[in-house]
């Protein structure tokens, strides 16, 4: 089968850093799904995981996580999905990526694909969307479908892939102030079309910007990115008993700084329960099947803003270095191999 990986951990500029290759079709294990890939969307984890995690010696490493596809085989346990089910799904990180023409995942991280969707614009949204999803009614214990739910939602980076959507979700299926970060006037503008009440500036203090709004403080944060930078105005805009939750890699962040406050610091990702296995597990596959079914309908769309071309190397490494350069706005997703 055709795959797109690399042998060597490193910048995106390296001969080699990403590579069209040939490997074997993975047999099922039990409760796998085999899936023929016809999309493919590129995330930060995606780039971090070149850049940063080489493959053990000899061997390749396989990125990618959201894909679209259709089912080609299943393991002997399987229970949720037949051969033929069109899907969607953001994988696992200790397992090989999505970047190949046939991929293994377990059926219960995977959902059915949205049916007014095509390939391409399901494969933009299920890695952000189970993040922002696990932000807002795990984390930050929001109320689903609540819309009297009173209170502020800051999120920071609104026009990235996971702020693009949890500006949707937070804004429809929630009672919440939203207000987002953004700084160029496209990025401002595509939050706006997200949902957002509100867009601030991150480049100025925080405290400047609610004011300007007549917010006084807010009761929740979501930062997506660049934590680390963004903390002190962070600290200031939440009110006393507020949650923070993210889902970057600050160096280093002092939150005996929130204790005055009796502020609470959620972490998100998404592999959590794949990496241990969780007993809930499966909550992810009903999770992703409410959002085709809140897509479905429309309440909430697709965040893909660029189709990227055939699933190639060379157009992965034109991705990846749009996503690394941090001026992406929504998703850009690739569609189908090369034969």
């Amino acid at each position: 089968m055709k795959a797109i990986g690399y042998r060597s951990a490193g910048p995106i500029s390296a001969v080699g850093s990403l590579e069209d290759l040939e490997l074997p079709a993975p047999p099922p294990g039990a409760r796998d799904l085999r899936v023929a890939v016809k999309a493919i969307s590129v995330n930060p984890a995606d780039v971090k995981m070149r850049a940063s995690v080489p493959p053990p010696t000899g061997e390749v490493g396989v990125p990618g996580f959201d894909a679209a596809g259709i089912v080609e085989a299943i393991g002997a346990e399987v229970t949720l999905f037949r051969p033929g089910d069109e899907v969607f799904y953001a994988g696992a990180i200790d397992r090989p990526g999505t970047y190949s023409e046939l991929h293994l995942v377990d059926e219960r991280l995977v959902g059915h694909k949205p049916k007014m969707l095509s390939f391409s614009q399901a494969a933009a949204l299920p890695l952000t969307a189970i993040t922002a999803w696990e932000i807002l009614f795990d984390r930050l214990a929001i109320p689903y479908g609540v819309k009297s739910q009173a209170g502020t939602l800051l999120i920071v980076n609104g026009a990235g892939g996971v702020g693009s959507i949890l500006t949707q979700i937070a804004r429809r299926l929630t009672g919440l102030t939203v207000v987002t970060t953004a700084s160029r006037p496209e990025t401002v503008a595509w939050c706006y079309e997200m949902g957002a009440h509100h867009v601030i500036d991150h480049h100025r203090p925080f405290t400047e910007e609610f004011e300007k709004l007549g917010i006084a403080h807010v009761e929740y944060v979501a930062s997506l990115t660049a934590t680390g930078r963004h903390f002190a105005d962070i600290e200031a805009v939440l009110a006393p008993q507020g949650r923070l939750a993210l889902i970057d890699d600050p160096e280093t962040l002092d939150i005996v700084r929130l204790k005055r406050k009796s502020i609470s610091v959620h972490w998100e990702l998404m592999f959590t329960r794949s990496l241990f296995q969780t007993a809930d597990m499966i909550a992810q596959h009903r999770l992703l099947n409410e959002v085709a079914d809140l897509l479905d309908v429309g309440v909430l769309r697709t965040t893909m803003t660029a189709e990227g071309g055939p699933i190639t190397a060379e157009n992965l490494k034109r991705v990846h270095a749009l996503v690394e350069s941090g001026h992406a706005i929504g998703k850009t997703v690739l569609t189908g191999f090369q034969i």
